[in-house]
C-alpha cells in the first residue's frame, strides 16, 4: 500500500516537542518556552462553575447533538462580545455556533468551491496545507513585509495576482489579528480590501481567534463588513483565547446570508456541532455583558503586562523585531546572521535547514530559549527568516526572569 495523503513533513509545532525534548535531555534542565501559542491558564472560576452546572443540566438539548442549535443565543452574544455587532439590527446577517476555527477555516474553503484563493504568508498555515495539498485548489500567497509592518497590502495582493497569471479568486483568507504576526486592521484597511472583493466578486473570510486580546488596536471585519450587504464574508471568534478555554472548541461564525448557509451545509455532513452543555454555559455567562468585558480585559492586561516586559528586554539586547505586537500574545523578530557566536548561514548548510530553523535549534539547543521559526519574505521576494517568541508562559515569575535575562545577554545576535 502506498499513502494517498501527500507527505508534508513533521508538523511545525511537533518538531518544537522534539527539540524541547533533547534540551531537557542533554541539559537536565525546563526549555524556556516561548514557543507555545496556546493559553497557559484556565476560564475563570464563574465560568468554570457554569461549564460544571450545566454539565450536570439533565435537559436533552444539553447532551444531545449540538448540530446548528444556538443555545441560549450564544452566537449572537459571542459576536456582540467581540465586536460589538448588534446582529437583530441587520436582517442580511446570521451567526452560529461553531466547534473550532481550525475546522470551521478548512470547510469554508470548500464552501466557496475554493478553485483559486488568497492566503496570507507567513502564517500557522491551515488554509494552506488544507487548500494545497489536500484539496488541489490553487493558492495565490498573499504576502505580509516586515516593511510594511505586516499590515494588509492590497497592492501586494494585486501584484501577487499579476504574477500568477489568475484573474479571478474565490476566496480570500486573512488572520487579523495575525499569528505569529500580531498586528490588527483598520477600518481603511477592511473597506480597500471589501471594495476589491466587490468588484472581483470574491468572498472575504476572516479568522478573528485573537480579536477578543487586540483591544483598541484593532477592528473586526464584522464593524465594517455589516455595512455591506452586496458583500459575501464571514469572521469566526473563539474563546479558545479569549477566556483561555481552547478546550472547549467553541466558538461562534458571523457573515453574509448566503455564505453561512454554504457553510452549514458543508458542516452538516462534517460534524454535529460543539459541545451543548458547553455552549450553554457560555451563553448564560454572556448575559451579563459587563462582567464578560471585564474577563476578557482582564486577561487581555495580563499578556499586555507580559509583553511589555519581554520586548524591550529583546530590543535591548539586540533582536530587531519584524513587526509591533498590537494584539493576542505573540512577538516576531528577524533572525541574525550570527547569534551566540554561531554563523547561522553555515549551521543552516550543516544541518540542511532554513536559517529560520537553524537559529531556532542553535538557540534551543545551547540556551533552552524556545520560539517557532517561520520564513517570511522582503520587498524583493527574497525568503526573510522569522522566529516567533510567545508570552504563554509566566514571564514575570522571578525565576523565569532571571534565567530569561542571563540568556539574552548572552545571544549577541549580529544582523
Amino acid at each position: 500500500m502506498t499513502r494517498r495523503i501527500p507527505d508534508s513533513g513533521i508538523n511545525l509545532f511537533q518538531q518544537i516537542y522534539v527539540l524541547l525534548g533533547q534540551y531537557r535531555e542533554h541539559s537536565g534542565k525546563e526549555p524556556l518556552n516561548l514557543s507555545l501559542g496556546n493559553p497557559d491558564g484556565v476560564p475563570p472560576a464563574d465560568i468554570l462553575e457554569l461549564e460544571s452546572r450545566f454539565a450536570q443540566d439533565s435537559s436533552y438539548d444539553c447532551h444531545t447533538y449540538a448540530e446548528d442549535k444556538n443555545l441560549l443565543g450564544f452566537a449572537e452574544q459571542m459576536v456582540f462580545l467581540h465586536s460589538g455587532v448588534e446582529l437583530s439590527r441587520y436582517g442580511h446577517l446570521e451567526a452560529f455556533p461553531i466547534a473550532g476555527i481550525k475546522t470551521t477555516s478548512a470547510l469554508l474553503l470548500l464552501a466557496c468551491g475554493a478553485a483559486v484563493y488568497a492566503s496570507n504568508l507567513p502564517a500557522y498555515d491551515i488554509v494552506g496545507v488544507w487548500g494545497e495539498k489536500y484539496l488541489k485548489s490553487r493558492r495565490i500567497v498573499w504576502p505580509l513585509i516586515s516593511a510594511d509592518n505586516m499590515r494588509l497590502n492590497l497592492d501586494r495582493l494585486k501584484e501577487a495576482l499579476a504574477r500568477s497569471g489568475n484573474s479571478h479568486l474565490d476566496l480570500i483568507f486573512t488572520v487579523r489579528p495575525g499569528n505569529p504576526a500580531a498586528v490588527g486592521a483598520s477600518v481603511e484597511d477592511w473597506r480597500e480590501l471589501i471594495c476589491f472583493c466587490l468588484e472581483h466578486r470574491v468572498r472575504l473570510a476572516n479568522d478573528g481567534a485573537y480579536a477578543g486580546l487586540a483591544g483598541d488596536n484593532h477592528v473586526p471585519l464584522a464593524v465594517v463588513a455589516k455595512d455591506y450587504p452586496e458583500l459575501e464574508w464571514v469572521e469566526m471568534y473563539s474563546v479558545s483565547k479569549s477566556f483561555n478555554d481552547p478546550g472547549a472548541r467553541l466558538g461562534a461564525i458571523v457573515g453574509s446570508r448566503d455564505f453561512i448557509r454554504d457553510y452549514l451545509m458543508v458542516k452538516g455532513n462534517t460534524d454535529s456541532g460543539p459541545v451543548p452543555f458547553l455552549m450553554a454555559a457560555y451563553g448564560q455567562f454572556f448575559k451579563d455583558q459587563a462582567n464578560a468585558q471585564r474577563v476578557l480585559s482582564q486577561l487581555r492586561g495580563l499578556y499586555q503586562r507580559r509583553l511589555e516586559y519581554v520586548i524591550p528586554l529583546f530590543k535591548k539586547f539586540g533582536l530587531m523585531p519584524a513587526c509591533e505586537t498590537e494584539a493576542g500574545f505573540f512577538t516576531l523578530w528577524k533572525v541574525p546572521r550570527q547569534v551566540l557566536g554561531v554563523d547561522i548561514s553555515e549551521e543552516a548548510e550543516r544541518g540542511h535547514f532554513n536559517l529560520a530553523e537553524a537559529f531556532n535549534r542553535t538557540v534551543i539547543s545551547k540556551t533552552g530559549l524556545t520560539g517557532v521559526h517561520f520564513t517570511g519574505q522582503d520587498e524583493q521576494g527574497r525568503p526573510e527568516p522569522l522566529i516567533r517568541y510567545a508570552v504563554c508562559a509566566d514571564v514575570l515569575d522571578p525565576r523565569f526572569k532571571g534565567r530569561f535575562e542571563e540568556v539574552l545577554r548572552g545571544l549577541h545576535p549580529q544582523y
